[in-house]
């Protein structure tokens, strides 16, 4: 027996252990099924499931599940990324908890350091997906330092090397000052910020008087200086263009240039060049051939190439000190407040600094070439189509990516230095001694580079690295390329085009096939969710509360393409009750004893109901692998929703239960092995969205089930729409509901049963009624149905129009109509004062400039209530003859 209620607290944990010891998750290399992959964003190491997470593996899983059950090979693969950054960043707090630094350990002993801490602590996150429900492939757990995947790393750098698709070279980064590494655009967070804007007066040298004032957020580069850029078509500077200005504070002389970039309608319209801590700057300094000037140590403090009274400041002290200088010598012009964007590093907190220094990058413009064209072939397709734009605006418009890092943990630089400065680059320290020896012509020492690649460089290989490239090619030939990357549109430049580009250089195909972007999940006001909000929502949190599979089911509902989720705890509380009524359908069937046979056919049932409830689960199973397969998952949701909660409860097994207490056996037996079936059907497709309490129900309801629900083939129902019972039955709802409708307006008791006499109804119609008029009467709380041909002369009659009959519901004793009619044009005169009240809120200008967005937001949703209420009690007085 089914217990009352679905325990998922004292059930989950057991069923997905059941699955994952059965060995349903695994992919079978060997199998003569056709293979379908995913490729699992990998999380870092140091994560743990926020609710982005949650709803990127839901829908992963939904589709892993679901191609499964299709009989498809199906490769979930698993892993993580070692995160270099915020890796070492866990690391160094705890050794900073126990006093220790960085710098206190050689590297050799901080990397061990780093292992012990991913080896005890960094699978949170992994055990936490199992949480979710996640039925990846565990044995196959990759991460992206393990020895294999360092290796293709190594074999990817060397190669790119030699092809010249890898360099070295001096260029601006974005240089972190306190965790003292270049990193990402990825990893700098853009914040708006009230800020100010300096306007200095640079001396025109020869001339006495002549000043060129120029605006800056930036005083203390003013030491980095070495031209000032006019526009060429600003008359107020034509005559200036080719002189030069004395540089405030140090009197080095630097040219006036004229270029584009300065804008003649933003400030004085002249700008100070400084190439060294500009991105803008550097690429006009390299249009003009200007001298590089860095001022700046790598945490951000003043150098020895600025007067020694400043040398050794902060940045923001030395900006002060020189703002304080300018302003004494009588060259600070005016100060005016300036909205401005400031980049921070998204981890330690601080701003970022443009760095002028040696790094190793990629031509990522050559490597994006063919990764361009191959989505416009279509032989990777993004769904929604609107983010082939996003992706091609920004691989049109790339620059040299830099893969190096100054950091100890992650893939060391495979390029060794010999005595002079030359370098090696080699997959082995051997191999790169060979090298050094040819060329020097005697054996010398070598020191390998100290930096290492940035962690979306090995993430980049992540779709042929995992399934052992470049040794186990049966495994690329079978897994690669994947069906289908599911992921959000953050990281579409950061990791899609990377593994693009990167799968198409070395296996001249594409790593996917097709790359479903989904949108941000939001809280219910549609704010992005941030601790300084206090509006986060833990998934593991809800998980405990409502059950895994509510909030699975929640975010597969909400998962509208190109459309944000808004989610609520209301929502998982409600999906949860779609839960309980699935459970509580299968203990319906159970009390009923509902049991098909072996040999049950769904084609051979002989009443209309049974071969309505069977064509319309047909029907919806259809719709439901459509939407599935076009990553519609709110559509298969919905569908799923509906078909269960309101076909097969609210109607079917409403109208079965006068059936099952009826004499005729033989219905009654076809009936029940009809309820029982469609049940189980709907197990079946529901199971990937929810996987646990389906397959608690599989394995509790069912008599010797031979499989696992999670191995179930997904049905596959030919012949079984059938249109003509599904007019017949559709029909009959219709009818049971305008009658509920019309006794809800009028107030009649639901205990209370009513007359019913039909007029004008055509005889097909009588026909159907008479068919079915059990499921009628028992339905609508009918006493009986008589057919007339005259309207009666009965007092307490309250006319329904269906189609083109007339039912009369003769409510003399019932309900006192008059009343009844006075109750409702009371109903409708106070709504209708509401809605006037609304209107005249919404009508001043006064309300609406003044009032808050969500103060105004709830008077226009009272206003759309009140006319919803308005024009169901028009229709209730309409009924009153």
């Amino acid at each position: 027996m089914l217990e009352k209620t679905y325990d998922h607290k004292a059930r989950e944990l057991d069923l997905y252990n059941m699955w994952e010891s059965s060995g349903a998750f695994r992919a079978k290399a060997t199998s003569d099924k056709p293979p379908y992959t995913i490729m699992m964003p990998p999380p870092n190491v140091t994560g743990n499931l926020h609710i982005g997470h949650a709803l990127t593996f839901t829908l992963q899983d939904i589709l892993v599940r679901y191609w499964r059950m299709k009989g498809n090979d199906v490769l979930w693969q698993p892993g993580t990324d070692h995160a270099g950054i915020a890796t070492q960043m866990v690391v160094e707090s705890q050794l900073r908890d126990q006093g220790i630094k960085r710098s206190d350990l050689s590297r050799e002993d901080f990397i061990e350091k780093v292992w012990q801490w991913k080896n005890e602590s960094g699978g949170t996150i992994v055990r936490q997906l199992r949480r979710l429900g996640a039925s990846a492939d565990w044995d196959r757990e990759r991460f992206t330092l393990d020895e294999g995947l360092s290796e293709a790393v190594t074999k990817v750098f060397v190669q790119l090397y030699r092809e010249g698709l890898i360099y070295k070279d001096k260029r601006l980064v974005n240089w972190d000052p306190k965790l003292q590494t270049a990193i990402s655009d990825l990893e700098v967070e853009q914040r708006d910020v009230n800020g100010q804007m300096w306007y200095f007066k640079y001396p025109v040298s020869g001339e006495t008087k002549l000043e060129v004032i120029v605006g800056t957020t930036r005083p203390e580069t003013i030491f980095g200086d070495v031209a000032i850029a006019v526009h060429p078509s600003d008359e107020r500077y034509r005559e200036l263009v080719g002189q030069h200005c004395i540089l405030p504070l140090i009197g080095r002389e630097i040219p006036i240039v004229a270029d584009d970039y300065a804008d003649p309608e933003k400030g004085s319209g002249a700008v100070k060049i400084t190439p060294a801590h500009d991105f803008n700057d550097f690429v006009v300094g390299q249009r003009h051939n200007l001298e590089s000037i860095i001022v700046m140590d790598a945490y951000a403090c003043l150098n020895d190439n600025v007067p020694n009274r400043f040398s050794g400041l902060d940045r923001f002290e030395a900006r002060k000190s020189v703002v304080k200088e300018m302003e004494a010598l009588g060259l600070l012009d005016r100060i005016e407040n300036n909205h401005m964007v400031v980049p921070y590093g998204d981890r330690s907190g601080v701003i970022v600094e443009p760095r002028l220094t040696d790094q190793w990058f990629a031509d990522a413009k050559k490597l994006a070439a063919p990764a361009i064209t191959a989505v416009e072939k279509g032989m990777t397709k993004f769904v929604p189509a609107q983010w082939e734009n996003t992706y091609f605006e920004w691989m049109r418009n790339i620059q040299p990516w830099c893969v190096s890092r100054q950091l100890w943990w992650g893939h060391r630089i495979p390029a060794w230095y010999g005595p002079d400065g030359n370098f090696f680059v080699e997959k082995t320290v051997d191999l790169a001694l060979s090298s050094a020896e040819k060329f020097y012509g005697k054996k010398v020492e070598l020191k390998q580079d100290p930096d290492v690649l940035d962690t979306w460089f090995s993430s980049a290989l992540w779709p042929f690295s995992t399934l052992g490239w470049p040794e186990k090619q049966s495994e690329i030939e079978r897994y690669y390329p994947g069906n289908v990357l599911v992921t959000g549109f953050d990281i579409i430049f950061f990791w899609v085009a990377r593994m693009m580009m990167m799968g198409l250089h070395f296996h001249g195909s594409v790593p996917f096939k097709e790359v479903y972007i989904h949108a941000l999940v939001r809280d219910d006001k549609g704010q992005k969710m941030s601790k300084s909000k206090g509006n986060v929502m833990d998934p593991l949190d809800l998980c405990d509360k409502y059950g895994t599979d509510s909030v699975r089911f929640t975010l597969a509902a909400m998962a509208a393409q190109g459309r944000d989720i808004k989610l609520s705890e209301q929502r998982i509380a409600g999906y949860r009750n779609f839960i309980t009524k699935i459970w509580n359908a299968a203990k319906f069937c159970e009390i009923n004893q509902c049991v098909y046979s072996e040999g049950f056919d769904p084609s051979r049932v002989s009443l209309a109901l049974n071969r309505w409830i069977i064509s319309k689960l047909a029907q919806t199973e259809k719709d439901i692998r459509l939407a599935l397969e076009a990553y519609r998952f709110n559509d298969a949701a919905e569908l799923l929703y509906h078909f269960t909660w309101h076909t097969y409860c609210d109607w079917f097994l409403e109208f079965a239960k006068p059936i099952f207490q009826g004499a005729d056996e033989i219905q009654s037996m076809e009936l029940r092995e009809t309820a029982s079936w469609v049940r189980d059907q709907v197990l079946i497709i529901a199971h990937p969205i929810m996987p646990f309490v389906t397959e608690e129900l599989w394995a509790s309801t069912g008599i010797d089930r031979q499989n696992n629900l999670i191995v179930e083939r997904w049905p596959e129902y030919r012949g079984l729409i059938n249109t003509e019972s599904d007019t017949e039955i559709d029909w009959i709802v219709e009818l049971v509901s305008a009658i509920r409708s019309a006794r809800a307006e009028l107030n009649v008791p639901p205990s209370a049963k009513i007359e019913v006499k039909v007029r004008g109804m055509q005889q097909i119609h009588i026909d159907r009624l008479c068919a079915n008029i059990s499921l009628v009467t028992s339905n609508a709380r009918l006493l009986k149905i008589d057919f007339v041909e005259q309207t009666p002369n009965i007092g307490g009659m309250v006319h329904v129009i269906f189609g083109k009959a007339t039912f009369l519901l003769l409510l003399e004793g019932v309900v006192d109509l008059v009343k009844e009619r006075q109750r409702l044009e009371k109903e409708q005169a106070k709504v209708d004062t509401d809605i006037n009240k609304y209107l005249v809120k919404l009508n001043s200008e006064n309300f609406l400039n003044k009032a808050p967005k969500n103060v105004i937001s709830d008077v226009r949703r009272k206003k759309q209530v009140a006319e919803v209420e308005k024009k169901n009690l028009i229709a209730a007085l309409k009924l009153i003859q």
